[in-house]
């Protein structure tokens, strides 16, 4: 087990296309990612750990420009970027407007509004301050980022406003200072997603209390380039999964494991039809089940009864693979490889209270269990960015650097016993309260079980690539449930529980219960990977 390694990829060569070129052409703008930075000022000076820093991006290529500057939290590595822009040298078909443009893409702001400064604006020593400036963009264009300066007011030279129209909504994300009047935040575009354009400039929002109600205004990049020339093609996306494609490490007492959907139909699964009591057999490709519509509880699958479905619960992992969802994020200039795996049956719960475990007999179960995670690639460099772990109803993203590996760049992954959720670390994961060790236990380790999805996958999905590149199994199309719906009363074998524990706990744990996930209330096969909602639409979390 090792940890990430940065390595340059073996990637074929596809003329005319920009995926880990540098550079990306955003229609009007191209922009390239700048990983070099000089200090400027930081809100903690005495513990190196505490607070964050600003930076402002060196190394810059001739003719490109500065769009903001940098922020990070002292208690992470320095691993980051912004984006840099120019006008494109030759402008895309997203540029040719019926009304043309003629307006320059990038131009000086008017003047700069200081946003904070760290003292108190009493005369003197200036020595450790740090102030804030806000571009005032000419009339049509948006400010992207702030500038920081140790003194003075900077000069109108040091960054650039975009044009309106190449700019898209951004939010504030995560929270990185609060402190005192100064708050600061990350940002993200607010249209993400496969359909998303936009784009991450990699700067940073921030505010003052002293200005009550005032959220200064930050716009992101937007894609206009229809290309999407930074993605990769299909021959770079198999060198991709190749170098990068992790491992997933199942308990060594998981008893449901993972198997591949055509083991799945070939060893009995059934398709059922409201009204009819009898299932049908389902072809290995899924030519069989219905495709298109909508959730409507007119079909689902089911497992065969008897000895057959005892068998079947058991999965096959020697036919097991990944199945693999490609598209773009966050404007184009990132691409989400989503791996889905699956199993044909999901089990019960196990419930943490304190020192006791509590095996469940029916919470938790059900028929057919889709989990994924995504790993996110820069388009710029080719380089794993971060993981999203999908956890029950949420999930997690990780970065490069906190994540354990195998065999060079290949994440490990580690599977929960009986939930199949995704962990990116072994050990006991509690659903409910960490703190007060009260709740769904999710156990991870490593075992001889496991799946290495860089030689066992199937890419069965990359809609950007146009129509035939990629061909979409039957069963991808299968937009109902797999598995029943089957209601009981679960909240009795709760009851039960809460009873024989002590009467002090038994109020703080009830409270607990009522804040998990209702899946665990009842036996409900979960939709395919295409009738969820990250399948067009970004991570949640």
């Amino acid at each position: 087990m090792t940890y990430l390694e940065i390595s340059f990829i073996d990637l074929p060569a596809f003329s005319g296309q920009g995926f880990a070129s540098g550079k990306l052409n955003l229609g009007e703008l191209e922009v390239v990612k700048i990983s070099r930075f000089k200090f400027i000022w930081s809100s903690n000076l005495e513990d190196k750990k505490k607070g964050v820093t600003f930076y402002k991006p060196v190394g810059i290529p001739d003719g490109f420009y500065i769009l903001g500057h940098y922020c990070q939290s002292n208690d992470q590595p320095l691993r980051g970027f912004v984006l840099v822009a120019r006008e494109a040298p030759s402008k895309s078909e997203a540029a040719d407007f019926s009304t043309r443009v003629t307006s320059p893409a990038l131009r000086e702001p008017l003047d700069y509004t200081l946003a904070w400064k760290s003292n108190d604006g009493s005369e003197g020593s200036l020595e450790g301050c740090g102030f804030f400036w806000l571009p005032q963009p000419p009339e049509g264009y948006k400010s992207v980022g702030y500038l920081v300066t140790s003194s003075k007011k900077p000069k109108l030279d040091k960054v650039r406003c975009v044009r309106a129209d190449l700019t898209d909504r951004c939010e504030k994300y995560r929270v990185m200072h609060s402190e005192f009047s100064f708050r600061v935040w990350s940002t993200r575009p607010y249209h993400r997603g496969m359909l998303g354009g936009g784009v991450s400039v990699g700067t940073f929002s921030c505010i003052s209390d002293s200005i009550p109600g005032l959220e200064l205004p930050l716009s992101c990049l937007k894609n206009l380039d229809p290309s999407l020339h930074g993605m990769p093609n299909c021959d770079q996306i198999h060198a991709l999964i190749n170098h990068y494609g992790p491992t997933f490490f199942f308990h060594p007492d998981e008893i449901y494991l993972p198997s591949s959907v055509s083991w799945f139909f070939e060893n009995g699964a059934l398709l059922f039809r409201k009204g009819d009591l009898v299932g049908e057999p389902i072809d290995v490709g899924g030519s069989n089940l219905p495709s298109g519509g909508c959730n409507d509880g007119e079909f689902w699958i089911d497992l065969p009864s008897g000895d057959q479905r005892k068998t079947i619960k058991l999965g096959n992992l020697a036919s097991a693979k990944l199945y693999l969802h490609v598209k773009p994020a966050l404007g184009g200039t990132f691409t989400d490889i989503a791996l889905w795996i699956f199993c044909p049956f999901n089990g019960p719960a196990t419930l943490k209270v304190g020192i006791m475990n509590i095996a469940l007999n029916k919470i938790g179960q059900h028929a057919c269990d889709w989990e994924h995670v995504t790993l996110r690639i820069c388009n710029f460099t080719g380089e794993l960015w971060s993981i999203y772990f999908s956890q029950h109803s949420g999930g997690v993203w990780m970065n490069a650097y906190e994540l354990e590996y195998i065999q060079g760049n290949k994440v490990i992954i580690y599977s929960s016993r009986n939930g199949h959720a995704s962990f990116p670390h072994p050990g006991t994961y509690i659903q409910g309260s960490a703190k007060l060790g009260i709740g769904i236990r999710n156990d991870c380790a490593s075992s001889n079980f496991y799946v290495d999805s860089s030689t066992h996958y199937e890419l069965v999905a990359a809609e950007y690539l146009g129509d035939g590149i990629v061909a979409e199994p039957g069963w991808l199309q299968f937009m109902r449930k797999w598995g029943p719906t089957i209601v009981y009363d679960s909240r009795t074998e709760l009851d039960k529980v809460v009873h024989v524990l002590p009467v002090m706990l038994q109020s703080l744990v009830k409270n607990i219960f009522d804040k998990l996930p209702v899946e665990l209330y009842g036996e409900e096969g979960p939709t395919g990977p295409k009738e969820k909602n990250n399948w067009v639409g970004d991570e949640r979390g």
